[in-house]
């Protein structure tokens, strides 16, 4: 065994605990100091794995670049080896104690992180046609950690988990009660930036009890929360990550009868749905061109961008506002996420739409990216501020294992 690899045991203040969010073809992560502040060291990404021009970056706390390379990373093994080689051989970060996954499905059972085992791992194998564009990569992801570094624990965080206690009626879909109890049911998504946005509203003092809030997670994937109690009683995404907004590439909410049309009317296989209704839809299928929101307002001039931005916002509002049904009302609306906290474009539409809820936002403070965006009479306090689920996963990962000292000793159960 390499010195690498050698298992070893660590106080939290001299280690640090790595993030893994795993894509088809794109490894992100974050390196953590696991002392109580859990300081940020490192960040980066290898993309474009499996292709010759693959790209691999760090970057430090202040987002100096470290490394900078690009090469083949065959699979997410070779470049989960690279990172966790990079960052263990960098002598002024501490060493490993645990790494923490983004894993996007748990299913009914798994309501807060885990350690992952093996028969942890064959369980949510079972939820990859729920999550077809996230779960096989994250296990992909756990399955590389493994073959890279066995003696290192892998906690899984689950994306479900916030949204686990759901009141009955929002987790039923209508179906016979037989489907429900065979776990076709609403599950909700996005549930630990959620996590993170309750716990950044709790630091500024806001009475989380007292509050209706709404949480818009607006980005490449794109959801909307209503919180009672820093507690998720209703969210736009379901079963699947396919429901509710239209995303980037995701149809968002959509008539069952038009899947039924496309199998039986046009011929079409469930492999071709699928890859319809998952990765050509969305903004890039009614844009053309762009799943991006940036992309579609610098080309906001054509019509068919104006269009994708359009139907956004007003499937956004639309929601939102059902939204506020749940809640008797509303007192909080947070926007995050990549459009959510950098698109006043974007949150501007959305709110000018809703000010009969009593939002009402303040131009300047929304144009210039405040974290508070509404006007000083509004009856909302509107808010717009980066989610941080890298964060969300390295304080799950640091409080499991605190629980846990064998397994934080290397000791795997």
């Amino acid at each position: 065994m390499s010195e690498l690899a050698r298992p070893r045991k660590a106080t939290q203040d001299a280690s640090a605990i790595i993030v893994i969010n795993c894509g088809s073809s794109s490894v992100k992560f974050a390196l953590f100091a696991a002392a109580q502040s859990l300081s940020r060291l490192r960040s980066g990404s290898v993309d474009r794995i499996g292709l010759a021009n693959g790209h691999f970056h760090i970057a430090d706390a202040d987002g100096v670049t470290i490394t900078n390379k690009t090469g083949f990373f065959s699979n997410h093994a070779t470049a989960l080896g690279q990172v966790l080689e990079a960052v263990e051989r960098d002598a002024s970060t501490p060493r490993l104690m645990a790494v923490g996954h983004r894993v996007v499905h748990g299913g009914a059972e798994c309501d807060c992180p885990v350690v992952i085992t093996r028969a942890l791992e064959a369980r949510l194998r079972k939820f990859i046609p729920l999550a077809p564009l996230h779960q096989p990569h994250n296990l992909a992801g756990i399955t590389a950690i493994r073959n890279v570094r066995p003696d290192i624990p892998q906690v899984a965080c689950f994306d479900t988990a916030f949204h686990h206690a759901l009141p009955r009626f929002a987790i039923l879909t209508g179906l016979p009660r037989e489907f429900c109890d065979q776990g076709i049911r609403r599950y909700g998504f996005h549930g630990l930036s959620y996590e993170y946005v309750v716990d950044a509203l709790h630091g500024y003092g806001v009475d989380l009890d007292a509050e209706r809030i709404i949480i818009a997670h607006l980005g490449n994937g794109a959801s909307m929360c209503a919180v009672r109690g820093g507690r998720s009683v209703e969210t736009t995404m379901g079963f699947s990550t396919l429901a509710g907004l239209p995303m980037g590439t995701r149809c968002g909410d959509l008539d069952p009868g038009i899947v039924l049309y496309l199998l039986t009317e046009k011929g079409m296989t469930v492999e071709r749905v699928q890859h319809l209704l998952y990765e050509e839809s969305g903004l890039l299928g009614v844009s053309g061109f762009s799943r991006n929101m940036q992309d579609l307002l610098a080309r906001a001039a054509e019509p068919a961008a104006a269009e994708a931005v359009e139907l956004f916002c007003y499937q956004a509002c639309r929601h939102l506002a059902a939204l506020t049904a749940t809640l008797g009302g509303l007192d909080r609306l947070v926007f995050t996420a990549g459009i959510g906290a950098n698109a006043p474009i974007i949150r501007a539409k959305i709110c000018s739409h809703l000010e009969y809820l009593g939002i009402k936002l303040e131009a300047g403070r929304n144009t210039s990216n405040s974290r508070i965006i509404s006007a000083d009479g509004s009856r909302v306090t509107v808010e717009a501020f980066p989610t941080d689920e890298e964060l969300m996963i390295a304080r799950h990962v640091r409080r499991l294992l605190a629980k846990q000292p064998a397994v934080a000793g290397g000791v795997r159960p």
